[in-house]
């Protein structure tokens, strides 16, 4: 086969755009232009990449197929120009990083810090559940994915870079918050905020909670630790959240830490990787970075 780049890149647009419109836009090209392109890439390949249902497309098994492949050569050829550039001693390309949401209280800081180091480097940032992060790691999508724990049924590498304690959480007036220990029992009778199924901090607790052979409390779910935080100031029951969360909540005391029997459950924050995917002299900075100052620059608060 004769495929050109530009062919994939288009096709690789189109794909991710679902609409030929929006590519064009996107690649500054005219409709017909973007839309000759895909024909003469379908022509070349033999068979179609979109199956057409009035004005929507979408992606054939072919189509998707080949999307892996270009995905892929995408990838290389930005490697292949970072490792180029590393060889002519410039400090520039780009790093995309996916990671937990929860991990978006503390990932600018060390983006900061990593920035004034590599003043040249441009970062592509996206912020997903755990589903999201398996999803960014299983199409690789991004160089790195901060996360939780890892998934044990991928060909990753993983790197622990702190602790990630997970505390409950009251409003200050909580009948518990004066009380020096909190046991399992009295907790189980209280009404809580949980996460949404999907969510790393959703299934520590589900973890906890079956070892502990307890049932999980009434409870209901938030899509994020803000909306966590805010419930329970409002009184609707108690959280359970990263301590990494709560820096500006414990100053104001908005919200105190309950001491609570087993807890906090202590999980850590990770570096993940592919082990297929070539570590770009920008991907290895960054890792390095991360490994060297993350300790230093990022103790939690303390309960």
């Amino acid at each position: 086969m004769r495929i050109t780049l530009k062919q994939l890149q288009i096709f690789e647009t189109v794909a991710e755009q679902q609409s030929y419109t929006r590519a064009a836009k996107l690649l500054y090209l005219s409709q017909p232009a973007v839309s000759m392109q895909i024909k003469q890439l379908e022509e070349e390949v033999g068979m179609p990449m979109f199956d057409r249902i009035g004005k929507a497309i979408q992606l054939t098994d072919a189509g998707r197929e080949l999307l892996q492949h270009a995905r892929s050569i995408h990838i290389q050829l930005e490697e292949a120009q970072q490792s180029m550039e590393e060889l002519r001693g410039i400090k520039r390309g780009r790093l995309h990083l996916t990671m937990a949401s929860t991990a978006n209280y503390f990932t600018p800081k060390l983006l900061a810090g990593f920035c004034r180091e590599y003043p040249n480097i441009q970062i592509s940032l996206s912020v997903a559940n755990r589903a999201g992060l398996l999803e960014a790691l299983e199409q690789n999508t991004a160089d790195m994915v901060i996360m939780g724990r890892p998934p044990a049924n991928m060909p990753l590498a993983a790197e622990v870079f702190m602790e990630n304690p997970l505390v409950v959480v009251a409003p200050p007036k909580h009948r518990l918050s004066k009380k020096k220990t909190v046991s399992l029992e009295e907790i189980a009778k209280e009404n809580f905020i949980v996460r949404e199924i999907g969510s790393g901090t959703r299934a520590a607790v589900e973890r906890f909670l079956a070892t502990h052979e307890l049932e999980r409390p009434q409870s209901l779910e938030m899509n994020s630790s803000e909306a966590i935080k805010q419930a329970v100031q409002a009184g609707l029951g108690l959280g359970v959240v990263s301590i990494h969360t709560l820096e500006m909540e414990m100053t104001l005391q908005r919200l105190v830490v309950l001491n609570v029997q087993d807890f906090p459950i202590m999980r850590h924050w990770h570096l993940v990787y592919r082990q297929d995917r070539h570590f770009s002299p920008v991907s290895k900075a960054f890792h390095d970075y991360v490994l060297e100052n993350a300790a230093s620059l990022l103790s939690p608060i303390k309960a």
